[in-house]
């Protein structure tokens, strides 16, 4: 049972944040939120535990829907950064808010980032593009990622400073378009640099939060260098470029690591 221990504790930590914040806030919507969120991504560990060959596709899509289409279009919260900026400026501690402080700010100190290669409902569909696996080498334009970082501040800054109105029916609009025009780059990247991960690596605004926090991870992997032969495997079928050979928080790319565990998977040895 000691290998069950992962998708056990990451179910605790998020039963813990669905009761605290339950009883914190007196609604009851945080205990099944994060409570279904937890049972997602603890399945889709517990699966490839067991060897199932789409386990982390499955948590993928039991979150990644649950937030575009119940939360993002039902609800219609404004869940991508738009939307935390706007509840920030209105001093309202919920929603997005909420969101961005356990997945993206503050849980990357425990899980790294996870969010990206279970939950995030971008990627969700970007992991079905057929290259998995970058054929390109990786492109010195990782800096597009501070411009739409800074676009979406000021996009919402300009409309507090305008006086405009009707502001939660524009933040619902800017999550459509703003998840169409994600989808429709993202997809064109994947295409132009053969690698699905395009999106990811220089243009979403969110890891602007997640690369100096996941810096400090405390679940990564790391390797057994008694076991490891150097033969580039884990190199060469890692989405993100990370190098685990390197056990060392400086080792390169290691702030990217989305804990697909396809290294894990496919080392030979066994020493990932």
């Amino acid at each position: 049972m000691k290998k069950y221990w992962l998708p056990v504790m990451m179910l605790a930590i998020f039963e813990a944040v669905a009761v605290t914040l339950w009883l914190t806030l007196d609604n009851l919507f945080y205990l099944f939120n994060f409570s279904y969120i937890g049972c997602s991504v603890s399945l889709g560990i517990f699966l490839f535990i067991r060897k199932h060959p789409h386990a982390r596709r499955v948590a993928q899509l039991l979150v990644g829907l649950y937030m575009l289409v119940y939360l993002g279009l039902i609800c219609q919260e404004n869940m991508q950064i738009e939307g935390f900026w706007y509840y920030l400026f209105t001093g309202v501690f919920e929603a997005a808010t909420i969101h961005y402080a356990v997945a993206k700010i503050f849980g990357p100190l425990i899980f790294g980032r996870g969010w990206c290669g279970y939950a995030c409902w971008t990627a969700m569909v970007l992991d079905f593009l057929p290259y998995q696996t970058p054929r390109r080498p990786r492109k010195p334009i990782g800096w597009i990622r501070y411009v739409t970082f800074a676009a979406s501040l000021v996009f919402v800054a300009a409309l507090f400073l305008a006086h405009v109105g009707n502001l939660e029916r524009i933040m619902f609009w800017a999550f459509l378009t703003g998840n169409l025009a994600y989808y429709g780059v993202g997809i064109a990247l994947a295409f132009a640099f053969q690698d699905n991960r395009a999106f990811c690596k220089y243009i979403c605004p969110i890891t602007v939060f997640l690369k100096p926090m996941s810096y400090f991870s405390l679940l990564r992997v790391t390797c057994d260098t008694e076991k490891c032969v150097s033969c580039g495997r884990c190199r060469q079928v890692c989405p993100m470029d990370v190098d685990m050979t390197d056990n060392s928080r400086k080792r390169k790319n290691g702030t990217e690591c989305i804990l697909c565990f396809a290294c894990v998977k496919n080392c030979p040895k066994g020493a990932l």
